[in-house]
């Protein structure tokens, strides 16, 4: 059986990686802009799905129709709150400050089109609870550069996973892809595995 073209629209090197693991390569990976400014009075989970289709259609106009199209986004929500990619290391800190002794969700929306035209979504909701951290950890955290361009602040599978005292759902969510939901994803869409 010849496998679907698939392309994926990201350029995340986390999720190139992701996908590694089922053992999938893309036949091509596109970047998909999308304003990340939250809309009023969406909600964390809202907008993961709604950033998630908006980028995979940012890229169908330039995509074989026939081609398997994955997109995705992750958003960290703290209550109601969105936390958005970290631009700054005040923004690190500020988030680590924010999570530091308390549980938050991390939400990815998958959206797919398939090689018949067909739109599916999917999103996947995983808690992650901080331990109380010390001014000393967040500054250390803070100055190794990782939670720069990070949702929330900081990258679970790096020096972050020290601050980690439980999770409850899918730890390839919290990193940026949800390997359930897209391998049944990809099975769904004729994409062998």
């Amino acid at each position: 059986m010849t496998k679907p073209f698939f392309i994926l629209a990201s350029s995340s090197p986390r999720r190139l990686s992701l996908l590694a693991d089922l053992g999938v390569t893309p036949d091509k990976v596109m970047a998909a802009d999308a304003d990340e400014t939250p809309e009023k009075g969406e909600l964390p989970r809202q907008q993961a799905q709604r950033l998630a289709l908006m980028k995979l259609k940012a890229v169908l106009n330039d995509c074989d129709p026939k081609a398997i199209v994955l997109a995705a986004d992750t958003v960290v929500g703290c209550g109601r709150r969105i936390l958005p990619k970290a631009e700054t290391p005040e923004d690190v800190r500020n988030f680590l400050r924010l999570l530091s002794g308390r549980r938050h969700h991390v939400y990815t929306a998958v959206a797919m089109r398939t090689g018949e035209g067909k739109f599916l979504q999917r999103i996947a909701d995983s808690i992650v609870t901080f331990a109380r951290l010390m001014p000393s950890d967040i500054e250390a955290y803070v100055l190794c550069g990782e939670g720069i361009g990070k949702a929330g602040g900081y990258a679970i599978q790096g020096r972050a996973a020290a601050f980690i005292r439980f999770i409850s759902g899918s730890y390839s969510n919290i990193v940026g892809l949800p390997l359930y939901e897209v391998a049944r994803m990809l099975r769904h869409s004729g994409y062998p595995l």
